[in-house]
């Protein structure tokens, strides 16, 4: 698992334990301005540089990065909303030798713009005012930095409460947090620095890291390497997509089940009608790409044979209504947000409190699709995705994803670690396949993904 991420409560506790351990406020803004500014340098270098302060802590994060340029010689302005409402944030007003200026329609803008205005602690909407100047002068910027989040995001949810301008680059601390990693915030925020300012941060919530797949096994044979079984349906193409997937995510032995040939599969993944769903040596069934809805009784089938099974697609529209079904069974569902919405109608809240509710309520292990992937674990753990390419946007990949998901499980990892495993390995293929790449070749390079691992 990769870098934790904190919600706007979780990282006041966290900055909370480490001031009870002596350490002032004081302190940890002089680390997070320090760490701003040294970060604006490296991306930008020593150019002119406006740093708009607000009139909490975020504010205060700003005050000590404009000295720490100044000393480095950089030729530095500070704007400001209003003066400083916390302590901490006036004695960090107080270290700064410059001027203030007030922060107005003639502020002048500066090729560096760092937006130190309002952080994790944003409830409601910026003022009208406050917005459109900060969209002007980053507009005017050469390179845009914001302090741990671009004012007007909302932190736990992504959410933009105002107008957001793009940023190049969002410098945070301790740990990232959930509007780093959800849509429509995730866009606005470029490329996000993780600062170690001294804060522990322990969460069940993290980012996807790269997963630890065990060496194969010198002795072992295809069964052990794991077998998924994939349930055709009414549209040949989208299973081919997922049995290949899976057969090039390091199934041992990948099978389709089918009344009918499937072509534009490799010729080492079975066709045909072959034994029962049960058969003991099936590590994961897969139903759902091109089934079709009107094939029920393929998934009360599936459902029935008690084997681990990922459910996609056309089955997750069938299983709408009857999530209890599920219980007992070791699942994965891998919704998008129209099939998310038909299994779960009643949940709301933020992307990640409706995941885990629809995790809890099914439980499994549910993979909520999207621009900004979840993953959520009836035990609360929830994995956020890495921001992935943009062309994975095209017909297929969920199929591709699917089949990736299957292979996991069937080589013996748990459904949180298999899925968590799948979404990082299926977003690194589509960076090996490239811009413009179809499913095809994202599942072409599902090797190059894993061969990553091994780098």
């Amino acid at each position: 698992m990769g870098r934790q991420i904190l919600t706007a409560e979780a990282m006041r506790s966290a900055e909370q334990a480490v001031i009870e351990r002596g350490v002032s406020v004081e302190a940890l803004m002089e680390r997070a301005g320090a760490a701003l500014a040294e970060a604006a340098m490296r991306y930008a270098g020593p150019i002119p540089a406006l740093v708009l302060c607000g009139p909490g802590n975020n504010g205060g994060d700003g005050y000590v990065a404009a000295r720490c340029l100044a000393d480095r010689g950089v030729n530095v302005r500070v704007a400001a909303l209003t003066d400083p409402k916390s302590a901490a944030a006036r004695w960090a007003r107080s270290q700064w030798q410059g001027d203030v200026e007030e922060l107005s329609e003639q502020t002048p803008p500066a090729p560096l713009l760092i937006d130190a205005l309002f952080g994790t602690g944003l409830k409601k909407a910026l003022d009208s005012f406050v917005a459109e100047q900060l969209v002007r002068l980053s507009a005017s910027a050469v390179a845009t930095v914001a302090c741990d989040l671009p004012s007007g995001v909302q932190t736990d949810t992504g959410a933009e409460l105002s107008i957001v301008p793009q940023f190049d680059l969002c410098v945070t601390f301790g740990a990232l947090k959930p509007a780093h990693r959800l849509m429509p915030s995730m866009a606005r925020c470029g490329r996000v620095v993780v600062a170690n300012i001294g804060i522990v941060a322990v969460s069940e919530w993290n980012e996807i890291g790269a997963p630890r797949l065990s060496p194969l096994d010198s002795a072992g044979h295809k069964y052990d390497r794991g077998m998924v079984e994939c349930v055709a349906g009414e549209m040949p193409g989208a299973i081919a997509l997922a049995a290949t997937a899976a057969a090039r995510a390091g199934a041992g032995y990948v099978r389709i089940r089918s009344e009918c040939h499937v072509p534009n599969v490799p010729a080492a993944v079975v066709q045909g009608q072959h034994g029962s769903l049960d058969d003991p040596r099936i590590g994961a069934l897969l139903i759902g790409p091109g089934l079709g809805r009107r094939n029920r009784e393929l998934l009360d089938q599936a459902l029935a044979a008690d084997r681990p099974i990922v459910i996609d697609g056309d089955a997750l529209s069938l299983l709408a209504g009857r999530i209890e079904e599920l219980r007992g069974l070791t699942a994965v569902l891998t919704p998008h947000q129209g099939e998310f919405e038909r299994l779960f109608p009643q949940l709301g809240g933020s992307k990640p409190e409706r995941a885990l509710a629809a995790a809890k309520q099914a439980d499994c292990v549910v993979v909520f699709k999207g621009p900004d992937t979840l993953i959520a674990a009836p035990d609360g753990r929830l994995g956020f995705a890495p921001p992935a390419p943009a062309y994975l946007a095209t017909a297929g990949t969920g199929d591709v994803l699917a089949g990736m998901v299957a292979a996991m499980v069937a080589r013996g990892l748990p459904p949180f670690e298999a899925a968590s495993a799948a979404v990082w390995l299926h977003d690194r293929a589509a960076e090996c396949a490239g811009p413009y790449m179809i499913a095809d070749d994202l599942a072409a390079a599902i090797p190059q993904a894993l061969a990553l691992l091994n780098g």
